[in-house]
């Protein structure tokens, strides 16, 4: 079963491509997202749509992917369609406040644009091993190293975040199943003792978090890590194809911007 942040081995184009490539290419994708309104909103969904056929990514592994966002998408939209003056979409008003048309356009635009960058930030977990992961955010932080800024330990600290996100939702599932085999109850009375029984949660989750933060501690001592320069089995390098996609994303991300 699949879980947010993991790695699904392949041999795809998307696949194949290095690592500071797909990196920079999240980021243009990112920038654009940001900056387009629908029309450009629904050309990255096809583009998007393309780069998942292209890597072979099962449309349920991307679904499970949103999943967790999906409260926040509805609350996002919610709001803005509640809360937006302009048009009123429906002829009373619901309460005190009135569904409008522009609320609606700018919270499925707002929700639009969250949820692509949460796929694209997904397809780059689910193509790229965290090792090469740590090495392509390491390569490209090489640059600032005159600012003070330590690239193999900032790649570290992001790659171990990367890594933590699967661990803590199954820990998260494994605790909620087991409350729920002693009667615990989630889905069902007010909202307050929904919040309650969702808190008794936290604490375990805590415990769980702060025991495997220091297995790990144990485990790399134990490996003998220390901060500082790396040198890596396989070095990334850069094909044509690399080359080609760089090329081709930075164009379409500064001619979207200039327009």
């Amino acid at each position: 079963m699949y879980k947010l942040g993991q790695y699904l081995p392949g041999v795809s184009p998307v696949h194949k491509r290095d690592a500071r490539v797909k990196i920079i290419a999240v980021v243009a994708v990112s920038v654009i997202t940001l900056h387009t309104k629908a029309v450009g909103l629904a050309l990255v969904a096809v583009a998007m749509a393309s780069v998942i056929w292209i890597a072979r990514i099962p449309l349920v592994y991307v679904l499970r992917a949103l999943k967790p966002v999906m409260p926040l998408s509805a609350l996002l939209l919610l709001l803005h369609l509640l809360f937006t003056r302009g048009t009123p979409l429906l002829p009373f008003p619901v309460g005190l406040v009135s569904v409008t048309r522009e609320g609606l356009y700018l919270g499925l635009l707002l929700v639009g644009k969250f949820l692509l960058l949460v796929i694209a930030a997904s397809v780059l977990t689910m193509t790229t091993s965290p090792s090469e992961l740590t090495m392509g955010i390491e390569r490209l932080l090489r640059p600032f190293r005159f600012m003070g800024v330590s690239s193999h330990e900032l790649a570290m600290m992001l790659s171990l975040t990367l890594r933590f996100v699967p661990i803590l939702l199954e820990e998260a599932t494994t605790i909620k199943e087991a409350q729920l085999a002693r009667g615990a109850v989630f889905n069902s009375g007010g909202l307050r003792r929904r919040i309650q029984t969702i808190s008794c949660l936290v604490m375990p989750l805590s415990t769980s978090v702060f025991r495997r933060c220091e297995e790990l501690i144990n485990a790399m001592e134990a490996r003998g890590y220390q901060p500082g320069p790396r040198t890596y089995l396989q070095e990334l390098t850069l094909s044509w194809g690399d080359y080609l996609v760089l090329i081709t994303v930075l164009l379409v991300t500064a001619v979207i911007i200039w327009l």
